[in-house]
């Protein structure tokens, strides 16, 4: 198949999976911040396994360049934790496979739960999370991302 199908078929396969899909919780009008908070930082990754499941260079489709599409899949054991980080650099989408983890986040004053089959879209530069596994079962959840090229292997583009 060329690579331009490829990513064709992934396009569409991504739109229609984001249009079936319900989108994870998120957080209540009355509790968005106007102002960004300081959240916890948590280094934490004790408890997270990271693996890439796919990646595709879109080089030459409509005129992107120096960028990957990746997913991966994230397993958050009870306990864990994803670490604090940002999207300012590359939008993503996140689906929750199984459990239930919850988010923390620089423009919501309270805490946003995530539930299996749900999904959620994460990009900009004022948003800033890490999310924590409360609950007593392990939690899966693919994200799917733009990274740029250059930091395909940095140690922290691998996990969250």
């Amino acid at each position: 198949m060329s690579k331009s199908i490829k990513i064709g078929a992934l396009a569409l396969g991504l739109s229609a999976f984001a249009s079936g899909a319900a989108f994870a919780g998120s957080c209540p009008a009355d509790k968005v911040l106007k102002t960004p908070q300081k959240i916890e930082t948590v280094t934490d990754d004790s408890k997270l396994k990271g693996e890439v499941v796919e990646t595709l260079d879109p080089t030459g489709w409509r005129g992107m360049k120096g960028l990957m599409l990746r997913t991966r899949r994230l397993t958050i054991q009870p306990g864990g934790f994803v670490p604090t980080h940002s999207h300012a650099d590359r939008p993503a989408i996140i689906y929750i496979i199984s459990g239930e983890i919850i988010e923390h986040n620089t423009t919501c004053s309270v805490p946003i739960v995530h539930k299996a089959g749900e999904s959620t879209a994460e990009f900009g530069g004022e948003l800033q999370h890490w999310w924590e596994n409360k609950g007593s079962v392990t939690v899966v959840l693919t994200s799917s991302d733009l990274v740029p090229i250059e930091m395909m292997n940095d140690k922290m583009m691998q996990m969250p």
